[in-house]
């Protein structure tokens, strides 16, 4: 029988750094939350083959899974719900969803849960995407998290709801 095992991410692997830096293949970037402030990191490391996307995050409603997605313009307004960031990152025109017969958009990942208190921990290995290739290319894209789970089947963010957090990937 086969487990899964989630290991929570430790604080630690994000440092305390400026706002964006960059560290040979690794990317480090802030989420802001609805406020405008400061709720959380998140480190991209690209690997043969996708991105590995290690995420903290704090304040958001516990005991909850929530969407998490790459949008497609590197805005993050909280004065628009985050609406800035556009639709899913989507260069090859697929239908979203994980669970899609025509899918998913590249910037389709998986839910991920929110704690009892309140901090969703993460890693998430995206294989859709690359930090700067041409076509699957992440940098200067928005990372978002919406307030409700993705349905993985309807376009055409999955009735994910409102977002909650946003990053912009350096």
């Amino acid at each position: 029988m086969t487990r899964n095992v989630c290991v929570p991410l430790a604080a630690t692997v994000f440092f305390a750094a400026s706002a964006f830096a960059q560290n040979g293949n690794a990317l480090k970037a802030n989420f802001i939350g609805l406020s405008g402030s400061e709720i959380g990191r998140v480190l991209l490391t690209e690997g043969d083959g996708g991105v590995l996307f290690e995420i903290e995050l704090t304040g958001l409603p516990p005991r909850k899974w929530v969407a998490l997605h790459i949008h497609e313009i590197g805005t993050c307004d909280p004065k628009d719900g985050f609406k800035s960031a556009g639709p899913h990152f989507n260069p090859f025109g697929k239908r979203h969803g994980l669970l899609a017969a025509e899918g998913p958009h590249a910037g389709d990942m998986p839910n991920q849960y929110v704690g009892d208190d309140g901090v969703l921990r993460a890693q998430v290995f995206g294989a859709s995407v690359l930090i700067d290739d041409k076509e699957r290319g992440i940098r200067a894209r928005a990372l978002v998290v919406h307030d409700g789970s993705d349905d993985y089947r309807t376009d055409p963010a999955g009735g994910a709801g409102d977002r909650v957090a946003c990053s912009v990937i350096p």
